[in-house]
């Protein structure tokens, strides 16, 4: 099905060119048109070379670019794959809010696709981060976070077990399930860095091999002063820019 979408046999009747331009081209045209979607499985480069009547050479050089300019992602063992572009959104830095908040703000449809999440025995960082002795359980919920069935973030957070004794209430939004106990943070302090995601990561949020991402570590604190949330988020930096407005003061 997804080599009838390609339309390869219009390729040696088009106009002058390189042909591995040219099957870049219909290949990204078809990609645009919706006729092979996000997660697609792009036929194998032999079947290609065939019906286009061209070299395999002709083909990865196709691919090739494609994969570099992040439209189709190669899977070792699995083959190479549509990679839907994203549109790109700027998250402000000043306000504290959750992901759901944050995708239905911008008009689109936040979900969850749980990887973990349950009571469990703390680790060192947690027991130490979070004022809990050894003994004391500590709510562990790890997702991968999608808005319109896109995968955005992968997070991992980390909650005394008094703050969420029952982590499997949480259907999609944490803060939303604390607020039916009044729970709410007030201020969280993040920090943010650039790194590399494992090939395990990459093939969560559906990007290529190598790609880099925004991680993102969020304590957020009660009215109180207690700290009730220890986060670790990786966000595609193909999807996000982080933007903060800065004031000049006088010395």
């Amino acid at each position: 099905m997804n080599g009838a979408a390609l339309n390869l046999e219009d390729l040696q009747s088009g106009g002058g060119g390189p042909l591995y331009l040219k099957l870049r081209q219909t290949i990204e045209d078809a990609i645009n048109a919706g006729r092979l979607k996000h997660g697609d499985a792009l036929p194998p480069e032999r079947d290609i070379a065939e019906s286009a009547c061209v070299s395999r050479v002709t083909v990865r050089k196709a691919v090739d670019d494609l994969v570099r300019d992040g439209l189709l992602v190669r899977r070792h063992g699995s083959g190479t794959f549509v990679v839907k572009p994203i549109t790109r959104m700027q998250q402000p830095l000043t306000k504290l809010t959750s992901f759901t908040e944050d995708m239905r703000r911008r008009g689109m449809a936040a979900s969850t696709r749980w990887l973990d999440r349950g009571l469990f025995y703390p680790t060192g960082d947690e027991m130490m981060a979070l004022g809990l002795s050894q003994s004391a359980m500590v709510a562990r919920l790890t997702r991968l976070r999608l808005a319109n069935e896109q995968p955005i973030a992968l997070e991992v957070t980390s909650l005394p077990g008094d703050i969420l004794p029952d982590p499997q209430l949480v259907e999609n939004s944490l803060y939303l399930e604390l607020e039916k106990n009044g729970i709410r943070p007030v201020r969280a302090i993040q920090r943010i860095s650039a790194r590399n995601l494992t090939d395990e990561e990459t093939l969560l949020l559906g990007v290529p091999p190598g790609s880099a991402a925004l991680s993102v570590q969020r304590m957020a604190y009660l009215e109180s002063g207690r700290l009730m949330e220890i986060s670790r988020a990786l966000y595609r930096s193909d999807a996000y820019d982080l933007v903060a407005e800065l004031t000049m003061t006088s010395d």
